[in-house]
């Protein structure tokens, strides 16, 4: 079997605006997935505002367990930008000015026909034995220090600024290259397949052994908006070794859950309806009653929508929607109503929905229907789980509806 090096990493975001809810993390989601990519295992995410004593404490810490930390944020003039001071206060070293760094930084300021304040004279400070990262467009260099702490272990902190575009532009011309150096590492590669039409547990009772950990490649499920999304993690030497890992999970999933399986990678059922119509050279209309236009907004928002989707009907909800028999005949009449209306190949319908209710023990129901030339069709559903996700699960339930229709799954019970 073939060996590598193993690399445990953890990401660290400095920032105020991070730990007090301005501003979302993004940058520690980046540069996560460029790491698993490396072939570099992120076994950590930590947070800390602009705090010098809470920051040298967090990185003592992960020098201890970490191989490999990097840093985002904390690189500007200001006084509230500590992360070269926490990097020489962790280190136990002094910070050194680095002249031809200085000089970058001044050279920026000319072409920009500014004089360059004194405070900017600390973005040229390192801490001892550390070496800069370069940011062409930026006055915030990187910075890449080694700490060795008590027991003898090493940690590589790479620090880079909090500014995306100048992150992303350091990572690929000189980061990326940094860490591929000094002994092998595997190949890493992910492959995410979309499903729809079952629950978490049941999708998972359907996988053999695929969600055990310890397994090569790892299978991971996660739910959002009621779609689950399986994620297969394939590790090799190589890049075929790799594949030929995602071919077989690939297989085997799709075997295991059939057409639950909707597609892999960003797709929603938005992209596999319309796909599906263009290649018959159909349209469709929606109707919608107390889904805040779901269905329209997903279809209509899609590039190659037009001509396809011909349009939507939004309502509100209504008393009906407390009454199944009206309801019930809402939802046939909205499908036949908007295919009719839009000259559609097909009419999708779905709703009424009844309000959000917490306190309530019995969920409640709601219809959604397929017109065609052959008629209608009808299903029906229930507000179970929580009251965030009931509009998303109604309007992909009349999008699967459709979707089995075109696939000809005439075996398919759209009741529940």
């Amino acid at each position: 079997m073939a060996q590598w090096l193993t690399m445990h990493a953890e990401v660290i975001a400095i920032g105020d605006e991070l730990t007090g809810g301005q501003r979302p993390d993004t940058n520690s989601q980046w540069i996560s997935q460029r790491l698993v990519e490396a072939g570099i295992d992120v076994q950590r995410h930590a947070t800390v505002g602009d705090q010098l004593e809470p920051i040298v404490a967090l990185l003592r810490e992960v020098a201890a367990r970490a191989d490999l930390a990097v840093i985002t944020g904390g690189l500007g003039p200001t006084a509230d930008d500590l992360t070269r001071e926490a990097l020489a206060a962790a280190a136990g070293v002094q910070l050194e000015l680095d002249g031809a760094v200085l000089a970058h930084i001044e050279a920026l300021f000319q072409r920009r026909s500014r004089k360059m304040p004194e405070r900017n004279r600390l973005q040229a400070m390192f801490p001892q034995s550390s070496r800069p990262i370069p940011n062409p467009h930026g006055t915030a260099p990187g910075i890449d220090l080694t700490l060795t702490g008590p027991g003898g272990h090493s940690c590589r902190f790479i620090a880079l600024p909090g500014v995306p575009a100048e992150l992303y532009q350091m990572w690929h011309e000189t980061v990326a290259r940094l860490l591929t150096s000094g002994g092998e590492r595997p190949v890493v590669q992910v492959r995410n397949l979309k499903c729809f039409g079952a629950g978490e547990s049941e999708i998972e009772s359907r996988l053999p052994d695929l969600i055990q950990r310890g397994r090569t490649p790892t299978v991971g499920i996660t739910v959002h908006a009621a779609t689950i999304t399986l994620r297969i993690t394939a590790t090799a030497v190589t890049a075929a070794a790799c594949r030929q890992q995602l071919l077989q999970a690939d297989r085997t999933i799709r075997d295991c859950l059939g057409d639950l399986v909707f597609g892999e990678g960003e797709v929603e059922l938005q992209d596999v309806i319309l796909q599906m119509l263009s290649q018959r050279g159909e349209t469709l209309a929606t109707a919608e009653c107390g889904t805040s236009g779901r269905l329209s907004h997903w279809l209509s928002e899609l590039p190659d929508a037009a001509g396809i989707y011909r349009g939507g009907l939004v309502a509100a909800n209504d008393t009906a929607r407390t009454i199944l028999e009206m309801a019930r005949e809402l939802a046939k009449n909205g499908a036949a109503g908007c295919r009719e209306q839009f000259g559609a190949d097909y009419g999708l319908a779905v709703g009424p929905i009844a309000a959000d209710d917490l306190e309530s023990t019995s969920p409640g129901k709601y219809f959604f229907a397929l017109a065609t030339a052959a008629g209608v069709t009808l299903g029906t559903g229930r507000t179970a789980g929580h009251p965030a996700i009931h509009k998303d699960r109604a309007a992909k339930q009349a999008l699967d509806m459709l979707r089995r229709h075109l696939l000809g799954d005439a075996s398919h019970d759209p009741h529940e």
